[in-house]
């Protein structure tokens, strides 16, 4: 097995390759969704949000990522907060096919840049996305890299998640949620966070 994800890793490396395997992805992707009844609760609120002329930090759980691009449209650019590693470098790839842009970094390598980055985004209109438990968990654990993002920007934070049936979920660290066409799925949307300065 090891052996198996090393070599995985090494051809994601690879520009054509990665390519490759983003445009399936993307393409599955968009298959889920144009092959299932797909609804929205809370869907006012970053619409609300974006009447407002407020940015906002969309945060949802790395296990439910895959169809997080479709949850919403936005009609500003939209940032990512990916890893530099080849599984966050093909996370990038795929955003790519949504016109979601990526910043680079992570709690290990690059993160303090990044969020900075991203707060001058975000103060100059743009949308922001991260999870909060990523790159590599514990799962469904927030670490301190969203609220610092808050705090610098003084956007708020807002909770969003999906889910679908029928699906598969992954035997990976982060439960991976892999949706099957031709069924059912919800977006979910809760209200935004404000996070203080000295929170």
């Amino acid at each position: 097995l090891n052996g198996a994800v090393k070599l995985y890793r090494r051809l994601l490396q690879k520009p054509p390759v990665r390519r490759a395997v983003a445009a399936a992805i993307a393409g599955y992707i968009r298959l889920v969704h144009a092959t299932g009844r797909w609804r929205t609760i809370g869907g006012d609120i970053p619409e609300r949000l974006r009447r407002d002329g407020k940015p906002f930090i969309v945060c949802f759980w790395h296990g439910r990522l895959l169809m997080m691009n479709l949850a919403w449209v936005p009609d500003a650019p939209f940032y990512m907060l990916s890893s530099p590693h080849a599984d966050g470098r093909l996370t990038t790839a795929v955003m790519g096919h949504f016109n979601i842009d990526t910043v680079m970094g992570s709690t290990k390598k690059g993160g303090s840049a990044a969020l900075r980055q991203l707060a001058r985004l975000l103060k100059g209109g743009a949308w922001a996305g991260m999870t909060p438990d990523g790159p590599h968990g514990p799962r469904m654990r927030a670490s301190l890299g969203v609220v610092m993002l808050a705090r610098m920007s003084g956007a708020p934070l807002v909770p969003a998640t999906y889910s679908a049936r029928p699906s598969k979920i992954v035997r990976s660290w982060d439960r991976f949620m892999l949706p099957a066409p031709f069924g059912r799925g919800v977006f979910a949307w809760g209200e935004p966070i404000a996070v203080a300065e000295d929170a």
